[in-house]
C-alpha cells in the first residue's frame, strides 16, 4: 500500500476538523449548549463520520468521505431563539428529510432544480456575518489578531488547505505563551450526553428545513460532483441515505447533520492519492481511524477551545468561512439574470430577520424565489 494513502487520509481528516471545529463551538453557543453538551455533539458528529466513512468507502469501492456540515453550523451558529432541545429535535427532522430524499429519487432532483444563483445566495448571506465579525476582532486584541490574520493570506497563497489551521494552532501557542490564557485544561475522555428532542414549528421550519436545504445543496451534491470529477459514478441514494440515518441516531445526543464531503474528499480522491482509482476507496478506514480519535478525546479538544480567548475563536471560525463565502458570492451573481434575486435572498438572509418564530435562511430562500418567479413571469 502506498503511503500517500493514510497521509492523504490523514491530512483531510486534520484540516476538516481543526479548520472548522470553531464554527461547530460557536453553533453549540447560539442554542445554550453547555460544555457537556458542546463535548457530546463533537463526540457524537465524529463517531457519526467515522462509521459512515468506514462503511460507505468499504462496501461502494469508493473513496466516500463524510463530514459535518459547515454550511449547516454556520447557519446553527447564526440562529436565535432556540433552545439545545429544539436543535436536537431540528437536526432529527433534518436527518429524517434526507433519509426520505434517499428513499423517493424526486426530491434530490426537486433540490438540484433549486437555482444556483439563489442556493448561493442563502449560503453567503448565512456565513458573511462570520466573515464581518472576524474583521471585528482587530481591536480586541490587534497584537494577536493582526499577526494572525497576515500569516494567514500568506500561508493561502502556499496551500490555502493548512492555512486556516495554522492559525488556529499559532494563535493558540501564542495565546498560551503571552499569558491570555490559564493552564490547559486536564485531558479526560469524551463521553455522550442524551439530549430529549423537543419538537416545535419554529424550530423544524426556521431551523430544520434550511439546514436540510443547505446540506443537501451545499454538501451533499457538491460531494456527489466531486466524485464524479474523479472517474466515479457513485449512486446518490444509499450514500445520502446512510449519513441521514446516522444523523438520525446521533441527533439525541447534540449532533448535528454529517452528510458527503467535498473540500475533505477532493483531497482523498484525486491521483495524488494513488494512481489507480479502485485503490483510492482505502483512504475511507485511515480517514474513520482519525476521526475515531478526535471522538475519543472530544471533550479534551472542547474544553481547550472553551479557554482560548473569544477573539481568537470567532477570526478563525470567519477565516474559515472566507472561501465558502467568495466561491457562494461568485455563484450567486454570476447569471445576470437571476442577480436581482440572488441579492435579495442574501439580503434577507443576511439581516437576521425572524417573523413567526421562523429565522432569516428561510425567508431569504422564500423571497429569493419569488423574485425570480416574478422576473421569470415578466419575460414569458
Amino acid at each position: 500500500m502506498r503511503i500517500s494513502i493514510p497521509v492523504s487520509a490523514f491530512v483531510a481528516a486534520i484540516v476538516g476538523f481543526g479548520g472548522t471545529l470553531a464554527i461547530v463551538i460557536a453553533a453549540a453557543g447560539a442554542v445554550g449548549a453547555t460544555q457537556l453538551q458542546t463535548a457530546s455533539w463533537v463526540t457524537a458528529l465524529c463517531l457519526a463520520m467515522a462509521f459512515e466513512t468506514a462503511w460507505l468507502s468499504w462496501r461502494t469501492k469508493m473513496p466516500v468521505i463524510t463530514a459535518w456540515s459547515t454550511p449547516g453550523v454556520a447557519l446553527i451558529a447564526a440562529s436565535s431563539g432556540f433552545s439545545m432541545g429544539e436543535a436536537a429535535g431540528a437536526f432529527l427532522v433534518t436527518g429524517a428529510l434526507l433519509v426520505l430524499t434517499a428513499l423517493f429519487r424526486p426530491l434530490t432532483m426537486l433540490i438540484a432544480r433549486i437555482p444556483a444563483s439563489v442556493a448561493s445566495g442563502m449560503l453567503a448571506g448565512i456565513v458573511v456575518t462570520f466573515a464581518t465579525d472576524a474583521a471585528k476582532t482587530v481591536p480586541a486584541d490587534p497584537w494577536l489578531i493582526v499577526p494572525l490574520i497576515a500569516a494567514f493570506f500568506v500561508l493561502r497563497l502556499v496551500n490555502p488547505a493548512i492555512s486556516v489551521l495554522a492559525v488556529l494552532i499559532g494563535g493558540g501557542a501564542a495565546a498560551f505563551l503571552t499569558g491570555r490564557v490559564g493552564g490547559l485544561p486536564t485531558p479526560e475522555l469524551s463521553t455522550l450526553t442524551w439530549i430529549w428532542p423537543e419538537f416545535s414549528a419554529g424550530a423544524i421550519v426556521g431551523l430544520a428545513v434550511p439546514l436540510y436545504l443547505v446540506t443537501m445543496a451545499s454538501q451533499n451534491l457538491s460531494g456527489l460532483a466531486v466524485l464524479r470529477a474523479s472517474g466515479y459514478e457513485p449512486d446518490p441514494a444509499p450514500l445520502i441515505g446512510v449519513t441521514g440515518l446516522f444523523s438520525v441516531l446521533t441527533a439525541p445526543f447534540g449532533a448535528s447533520t454529517t452528510n458527503l464531503a467535498a473540500i475533505s474528499a477532493a483531497i482523498c480522491t484525486g491521483p495524488d492519492v494513488h494512481p489507480d482509482p479502485a485503490e483510492r476507496w482505502k483512504t475511507g478506514p485511515f480517514y474513520a481511524l482519525a476521526y475515531l480519535v478526535f471522538a475519543i478525546f472530544g471533550a479534551s479538544l472542547v474544553a481547550i477551545f472553551a479557554v482560548l480567548p473569544q477573539s481568537l475563536i470567532v477570526l478563525v471560525a470567519g477565516l474559515a468561512l472566507l472561501g465558502p463565502l467568495a466561491n457562494a458570492l461568485g455563484i450567486a451573481l454570476r447569471n445576470d439574470e437571476e442577480r436581482m434575486a440572488a441579492t435579495v435572498t442574501f439580503a434577507v438572509t443576511a439581516s437576521g430577520l425572524v417573523l413567526f418564530g421562523i429565522g432569516s435562511a428561510f425567508w431569504g430562500l422564500i423571497a429569493g424565489l419569488v423574485v425570480l418567479f416574478l422576473d421569470r413571469l415578466k419575460k414569458s
